[in-house]
């Protein structure tokens, strides 16, 4: 049972931080080595200065649902890890953290409609004007839709995780 709670604890922590940076950092889409948009910012490499110039991006309805899911996962996921800290130490024994499972099932599907939102709907978000086939999805994009089955993995864990003394 400390194992399993351990090993969850830590794949939570682990999938928190992963969720942060895929929403925080500037790699969802990629169009050169000089060139990177996020869901925040587009931001171009200047070679003279040796640093990264940022502009904010080109609003679109498609972009802002995507910023919102992508926040509010970000939020479901952090009060799923502090309701089951108070859980942990406030449930009576053998009751279930069914609430901390729901929020952190529900940071996994507002994760997948907006890598969804993402996928389909990127020659809207990203300049209408650029051809999608110069540019490639980035890291940030691929460690969100990783985290996906890992905050519906651990939701489902927790919903049937049993407080023990």
């Amino acid at each position: 049972m400390v194992f399993l709670l351990i090993s969850l604890t830590m794949m939570h922590l682990v999938t928190l931080a992963m969720l942060l940076i895929a929403t925080l950092e500037k790699s969802w889409w990629i169009w050169d080595d000089l060139e990177i948009t996020n869901i925040w910012y587009n931001c171009f490499h200047d070679n003279a200065t040796n640093t990264w110039l940022c502009a904010a991006t080109k609003e679109s309805d498609w972009l802002q649902s995507v910023q919102a899911l992508m926040v509010l996962s970000v939020v479901f996921s952090s009060i799923s890890f502090l309701v089951f800290l108070g859980q942990l130490f406030t449930m009576s024994k053998g009751a279930l953290f069914y609430f901390t499972g729901l929020c952190q099932a529900f940071a996994g599907f507002t994760t997948f409609a907006a890598c969804l939102i993402f996928t389909f709907h990127r020659k809207e978000i990203l300049s209408e004007s650029r051809d999608l086939s110069q540019g490639r999805f980035g890291y940030c994009f691929i460690l969100a839709w990783l985290c996906v089955p890992l905050l519906l993995v651990s939701g489902l864990l927790y919903v049937h995780l049993h407080k023990k003394q």
